[in-house]
């Protein structure tokens, strides 16, 4: 059972997950000051500024950088995870959020205009990230990690 205090005391799994969090909670904040709105499943749901995928595998990789040097194995493969889960918000899961836009308004426009309803099946469209969102995940990445590095792991 010494696994759960092995996690919980590992540097690179609580500058990760402090990372994530600490996007989640921002993402929070930015959407109700945009939109006037507080809505909790933003703490844990996709998409949004900053990304909180980003800002995870970032501070991973900074990590790992810090910890084990940029030679180490464990710094290659998180700085190539990095750079894959980045790419992909920006690509295909951006590009997915935008098709499910259109497709929520071609099912709305339907179930206005036809006698027979398609189901209300919303699909989600936070689940992608814009260059900007991406930047500043891995930017809070990096700062969160650099900050938890020097002050509480060194």
């Amino acid at each position: 059972m010494h696994w759960i205090t092995d996690f919980f005391t590992n540097p690179f799994a609580m500058i990760g997950l402090s990372s994530w969090i600490l996007a989640q909670v921002i993402k929070l904040i930015i959407h109700t000051i945009v939109y006037k709105k507080f809505e909790i499943s933003r703490l844990f749901g996709d998409g949004g500024m900053p990304s909180g995928h980003s800002a995870t595998v970032a501070s991973l990789a900074v990590a790992c950088a810090l910890m084990r040097g940029t030679g180490s194995v464990e710094f290659a493969i998180s700085g190539i995870l990095a750079i894959v889960v980045c790419h992909d918000a920006m690509g295909v899961r951006l590009e997915t959020g935008k098709q499910a836009v259109i497709l929520n308004e071609v099912v709305e426009l339907y179930n206005i205009l036809s006698k027979e309803k398609l189901p209300e099946v919303k699909l989600k469209e936070f689940v992608g990230h814009t260059p900007m969102q991406v930047l500043f995940g891995v930017l809070l990445g990096i700062v969160n990690a650099l900050l938890m590095y020097n002050f509480i792991f060194k």
